[in-house]
């Protein structure tokens, strides 16, 4: 029987570290009676973190996804679940995530609000245009406080958040939530592990409070919606929660507002009502645009697919996960339909795959099925050469659906086998670690013979290292991590010229280039509508034939494989525009190699005339520490050349906003905890690329 998508969502859970996302989770899948059991993060038996790392270290590393059922108004929906990471080392979890979802659940800390992780997955989130509600969750921790969270997703997301709910109590006396649409209260029965809710009337200390609330929501539903706005001029007690149901979800899908609820996912409060939110202002998957994406067979001219059974099969691969019985890839399915043993199309690689089996995938537990269909999420075992970001579509319709962008590691580390059979292992374990996680990169140094790991983070590469010794039993030492700088150039440098002529007896080898080299920005770029692929934007400016057609291309790819290996310390080039603006050949000896080689000499020559410079990554860090070691932490920061930007009390805790370079970063969090006797903690995440001070470049590259 065809899946009705209207009684689908396609949603995911997202937070900063700590915030809750993975108690959220258990709870959603108990109350939905996917388990008869609740996990506990704390405990290390939570469902969706089934790691032995995360069980350990009672965080969330990799997304983990299920489908559940849930019952709202005699209407049984489905439910797709994603569970995403908070910590910012594992961002490209939420990112892919984020592609395939239709909408999230944020859930702030009641007491914190907005943190340094929430703007980063709301940004994300926005990137990818996926309607949010949000959870305020932990109002029963000591500070927890209603107010004060909504007016940070206010003001520090400078969006429209709309209260639907009012906490009973905070902290130890939070004991349940009133609905401000049909205003009443409802409270979770602590023996029943919150299974029973009961409702009742609003308490008399709060009536007065929900009044309030009752008329601001009343009164920002009525903005979102023209007709509404003239009912509630003329009479605004008339209005009914259903029409604000409505306003509030056109609202919701446009984001023009987001819903807010409340609770404590770890005293079983409000999880239902969240649910129940899910359903009413989250979309299904056809009230999202219909998928983007272009035709390879008419010369990548847009095309898009709806989410229909009807339509021919196409799918995006948003992960890939090595399994003994063979890779588990994801998909988000966006139309037409998919058949176990069905042959389908990568039209990226033009490569066909058999799909042998699928499964709907309960954290690490499956369920075969025999199809899957427009707007569902599903696991698939026989797919050999996709990746995430890669399409699989119909092979008489193709499309290429848009690919995701992967962020560049900020931090390496080299690492090498203890013995020959390890080299072995080791290579294929790298491999497979590659086509998991697109945030890590490996290479291989031919001067010295080490092979380089690269990520976001410490806590990326511990992970990986520990994935290496522990699931993979291969022996490995590795070495301190290092910063990945980049090089770059501080100035101009015109008519350059690069000639590459090679006489070996017989046809001999000619290219001969000139060009122009200048910085620029991201943003500079992005205005001149020009593509910075691999840190260079190449711009093809000559005139009159001086150099034929067929070998432009290969001038570009020769600058910028230079680009890659750099000038300095070997590190990647960024932010540097290329002209090509003249140069010859020859009839006879000019070839795509000699042109490749004359643009790498060019390159390499004209980026020495314009200045060489180093570039350091600096992260943003957020500090949260008690008052009085105010003093000590700023004083330690600036001995870390870090700059405050910013620093608030709220009660008798400092939060500092700093930007930090990453090589004064590493042990951080041991030096904070001596500094304030354990009371203080931080995060950081990358903010960007910045130029070096020339005493410490020369420091680096004395290393190098």
């Amino acid at each position: 029987m065809a899946l009705d998508l209207k009684y689908v969502r396609n949603i995911g859970i997202c937070a900063h570290i700590d915030a809750g996302k993975t108690t959220v989770t258990e709870r959603v899948l108990f109350y939905t009676g996917q388990r008869y059991k609740m996990g506990e993060v704390h405990e290390g038996t939570a469902t969706m973190d089934f790691l032995a790392e995360e069980q350990e270290r009672g965080i969330t590393i990799q997304s983990a996804a299920t489908t559940c059922p849930w019952t709202y108004q005699d209407v049984e929906y489905t439910v797709n679940l994603i569970d995403t990471p908070g910590h910012v080392d594992f961002t490209i979890e939420v990112e892919r995530s984020m592609r395939v979802l239709d909408g999230a659940v944020v859930v702030f800390d009641g007491k914190e609000g907005v943190e340094a992780q929430s703007e980063t997955v709301w940004r994300q989130a926005e990137r990818y245009v996926v309607p949010r509600i949000c959870f305020i969750n932990k109002m029963d921790k000591i500070g927890a406080d209603f107010e004060f969270s909504l007016r940070t997703i206010r003001e520090r997301l400078g969006v429209n958040p709309i209260a639907v709910q009012l906490p009973i109590g905070a902290s130890d006396t939070f004991e349940g939530i009133i609905d401000l649409l049909e205003m009443r209260a409802y409270y979770f029965d602590e023996g029943e592990l919150g299974a029973i809710v009961h409702e009742r009337d609003i308490p008399d200390d709060l009536k007065e409070t929900a009044e309030l609330y009752h008329h601001e929501l009343v009164e920002q539903a009525a903005e979102l919606d023209d007709a509404l706005t003239e009912q509630y001029l003329e009479d605004e007690s008339a209005i009914t929660a259903d029409q604000i149901r409505a306003a509030l979800r056109a609202g919701t899908l446009d984001q023009r507002c987001y819903p807010v609820f409340c609770g404590a996912a770890l005293k079983n409060i409000g999880i239902q009502r969240l649910l129940n939110g899910v359903i009413d202002y989250l979309p299904n998957p056809t009230e999202v645009p219909d998928v983007q994406g272009i035709d390879p067979k008419r010369k990548d001219e847009p095309a898009t697919r709806p989410a229909s059974i009807d339509a021919p099969f196409s799918a995006l691969v948003f992960k890939v996960v090595a399994d003994s019985h063979g890779d588990l890839t994801y998909l988000r399915i966006y139309s037409g339909k998919l058949p176990k043993g069905t042959r389908v199309l990568n039209p990226g690689s033009d490569k066909k795959e058999n799909v042998s089996r699928i499964f709907e995938m309960h954290a690490k537990d499956r369920q075969p099925l025999d199809q899957a269909e427009a707007g569902q999420i599903v696991a698939v075992i026989g797919i050999k050469h996709s990746v995430t970001g890669d399409t699989l579509c119909a092979t008489d319709a193709p499309i290429v659906l848009e690919k995701m962008d992967f962020p560049e590691p900020v931090i390496s580390m080299s690492i090498e086998p203890n013995t020959n059979d390890d080299k072995k292992k080791l290579s294929e374990a790298l491999t497979t670690i590659r086509r998991e996680d697109p945030s890590f990169r490996t290479t291989y140094n031919d001067e010295t013979g080490e092979t380089i790991i690269a990520g976001m983070g410490e806590l990326h590469l511990e992970i990986v290292k520990n994935k290496l010794l522990r699931d993979m039993k291969i022996g490995v030492r590795v070495g301190t991590p290092r910063v990945s700088y980049r090089e770059t150039i501080t100035g101009t440098a015109n008519a350059v010229r690069g000639k590459f002529v090679k006489q070996t007896g017989g046809r001999g080898q000619f290219g001969d280039v000139i060009i122009n080299v200048s910085p620029i920005t991201p943003e500079q770029a992005e205005a001149e509508e020009l593509e910075l692929k691999n840190g260079v934007a190449f711009i093809d400016k000559i005139s009159q034939g001086a150099i034929p057609r067929e070998y432009i291309p290969s001038v570009a790819v020769g600058i910028r494989n230079a680009a890659q290996s750099g000038i300095l310390g070997g590190y990647t080039m960024v932010n540097l525009k290329v002209e090509l603006v003249d140069g010859s050949s020859h009839e006879v000896d000019s070839s795509q190699i000699a042109f490749e080689q004359a643009g790498a000499l060019a390159f390499r020559e004209a980026c020495t005339q314009a200045g060489l410079a180093l570039m350091e990554p600096i992260m943003k860090v957020t500090i949260t520490t008690p008052d009085e070691y105010f003093g000590g932490v700023s004083g330690d920061l600036a001995s870390r050349r870090g700059q405050i930007v910013d620093s608030e009390l709220r009660g008798n805790t400092r939060v500092i906003h700093a930007e930090v370079p990453l090589s004064e970063m590493f042990g951080y969090e041991t030096v904070l905890r001596g500094l304030t006797s354990g009371r203080a903690s931080s995060t950081m995440e990358p903010a960007e690329y910045r130029l070096m001070p020339d005493r410490l470049r020369d420091e680096v590259l004395a290393k190098t």
